[in-house]
């Protein structure tokens, strides 16, 4: 290692090099009242990882559920790897999520009662380069319910609006 360069030269040229990639499910928040967030793995194979890092992926009508003590994310979106081959994965395939046995335990007790559900709301690259999921507890709004989600939303617009105009 070459002593007279800075080790903070060093750090930001990794920094650099590292490309976000969040990939949101916006409907998440606006179709569903969330309540318990965790953070998971996600069980993947060499070209799904790589179509992840290049930010090919959806989160739209992706769901979780709990089956024999695991958690799985059915119908993510995870498009073909172009330098993949015939070793390519399948797109809309179920993958296994990686969670502690409590966690799991405590969700699926959640999950149980009526009207709860478990949703997807982030898929990102960690700093380690590993893929994880963030995924919540959730419950259906009514269509009233999402309508004072509009109208609290469009409120905070207009107060940013004014306050800018205002400074």
């Amino acid at each position: 290692m070459d002593l007279s360069v800075p080790l903070t030269a060093i750090m930001a040229k990794k920094e650099n090099k590292s490309k976000t990639i969040n990939i949101k499910n916006k409907r998440a928040s606006f179709d569903f009242a969330l309540f318990d967030d965790y953070t998971a793995g996600i069980v993947l194979t060499g070209t799904e990882i790589k179509s992840i890092r290049q930010g090919k992926a959806s989160l739209v009508d992706t769901f979780c559920y709990v089956h024999n003590g695991e958690v799985w994310v059915k119908n993510m979106y995870v498009a073909h790897y172009e330098q993949g081959s015939y070793n390519n994965h399948v797109e809309r395939r179920e993958r296994k999520l990686l969670l502690n046995r409590r966690e799991i335990r405590k969700i699926q007790q959640t999950v149980k009662q009526p009207g709860f559900s478990i949703v997807p709301t982030l898929l990102y690259i960690d700093e380690k380069g590993l893929a994880k999921l963030d995924i919540s507890i959730a419950r259906g709004k009514k269509e009233f319910d999402k309508r004072e989600t509009m109208k609290e939303k469009e409120d905070r617009r207009q107060m940013d609006r004014a306050f800018k105009k205002g400074y």
